[in-house]
């Protein structure tokens, strides 16, 4: 008999804030945490909108800015988030052990050193494109690059930060799956309480991707909308004339707990995580199989492992990108699972107002989730204005509503053809 697993604590910071109700509000509201880059210069780029963290740093959670002034902004956004979650969940005032309490995060590589890399690749070029001197490149790199920076830019940094900041002694890993890493590492972080290995896992994503790098090679896909004219428009997941998705950033972080543990020290119970689903589409590196099939394989995996009725479904977050082929594909597979139950349960992307915030984004979709049980309200989609005959379910448009709220299913799916669906239940469920 394997042990059930619930959500005991949540943080998170967003572009629409990093309080959970506020943010909550803003969401059931339309805001919009859509904008003009102001981390760098976009102006010469196709796209020059996304979804900042603003007005945030790590004085909202009682740590010293400058005390991190090293670590990459994934890190900051990692550990503002969990120290929310931790605080919420009252897991550190329980005295658990070191070694039962774990890390499992989806997290991405941090701010990239543009301002260094292209002194770096003058030097090595000098006046002539041909040839690349590469001992110059590495002579300078050697000289002006920061270790520090270098170490911290890594996707596996803010795993060991959270573990050394909240004395967690038990498995610590991270994995980046692209668009799927923090629901993948939610997964499986509910895996090893479930067989046994931790009592505890603080686990989610964080990642940021606002920087000349990663805006660069999304252009160069044609996967991010260039509707600059009108940035809080632009993410419109599933409308005739979506055009691209809008990079966001940000982290979610929860702990995820066994639940005779959590019901003996009276810990507020968010929901309960029923079911998980891991898929390859083996297919493509930037497109997903047409026919859906890693998609539709991983929600009838989730389901199964749920123990849930397709009738019992009350709301999907959908990873609805705002992509022309995510959302085609994304629909068909809802159809595929749920056949004519499909048009009877709300979908929404929230992606329409937050962004994509990549490895973070199904962490942030899985609180939303919770939160939609907690109050039995499920968020809309925002910009939603011309029907696509290729995407014909119930998509909650740009109004939030009142909704009976007991199961929730949240879909990630990322570059390279990873599929997480998780399925989570209001607690007693």
């Amino acid at each position: 008999m394997r042990r059930r697993v619930v959500v005991t604590g949540i943080g998170w910071v967003t572009p629409l804030g990093a309080e959970i109700d506020t943010v909550w509000q803003r969401l059931l509201a339309g805001h919009s945490g859509v904008g003009y880059i102001s981390l760098f210069d976009a102006g010469s780029f196709p796209t020059q909108i996304a979804a900042e963290v603003r007005d945030w740093d790590l004085a909202d959670v009682g740590e010293d800015p400058t005390a991190w002034r090293h670590q990459g902004r994934h890190t900051r956004f990692a550990l503002g988030a969990a120290k929310k979650a931790v605080a919420d969940s009252g897991l550190l005032e329980s005295r658990i052990e070191p070694d039962r309490f774990g890390v499992y995060t989806g997290c991405g590589e941090g701010q990239q050193d543009f301002g260094r890399f292209p002194r770096m690749m003058v030097a090595a070029i000098g006046q002539d494109a041909e040839p690349f001197d590469l001992a110059e490149f590495t002579r300078v790199g050697l000289e002006i690059l920061d270790p520090i920076a270098e170490l911290e830019q890594e996707p596996n940094m803010p795993a060991g930060h959270l573990a050394s900041l909240f004395g967690a002694e038990g498995p610590n890993l991270n994995c980046l799956t692209a668009c799927a890493a923090s629901s993948q590492a939610i997964g499986e972080a509910a895996e090893m309480i479930r067989r046994g290995e931790a009592d505890a896992m603080l686990s989610g994503g964080a990642h940021t991707m606002i920087h000349p790098f990663g805006v660069t090679g999304f252009n160069l896909l044609t996967a991010l909308s260039t509707r600059n004219d009108q940035p809080q428009k632009a993410s419109r997941p599933f409308d005739r004339h979506r055009d691209g998705f809008v990079l966001g950033e940000g982290a979610g972080m929860m702990i995820l707990e066994e639940l005779e543990r959590a019901k003996a020290r009276g810990a507020t119970i968010y929901g309960e995580i029923r079911g998980f689903g891991s898929t390859a589409d083996a297919f493509r590196i930037t497109d997903t199989h047409p026919e859906g099939r890693g998609a539709i394989a991983c929600m009838n995996m989730a389901l199964a492992d749920a123990g849930v009725n397709l009738d019992q479904v009350d709301y999907i977050n959908a990873h609805g990108t705002s992509t022309t082929v995510n959302d085609k594909v994304e629909s068909l597979a809802i159809r595929q699972v749920f056949g004519e139950q499909a048009y009877r349960v709300p979908v929404s992307s929230t992606k329409s107002m937050m962004g994509h915030l990549i490895a973070a984004a199904g962490a942030t979709e899985l609180i939303i989730c919770m939160l939609a049980l907690r109050d039995n309200v499920v968020p809309p989609t925002t910009n939603y204005e011309t029907p696509d005959p290729d995407c014909d379910l119930d998509y909650i448009p740009n109004a939030a509503r009142e909704k009976d709220c007991r199961v929730a299913m949240n879909n990630s799916f990322g570059f390279g053809g990873q599929n997480i669906a998780l399925v989570v239940s209001e607690f007693p469920g």
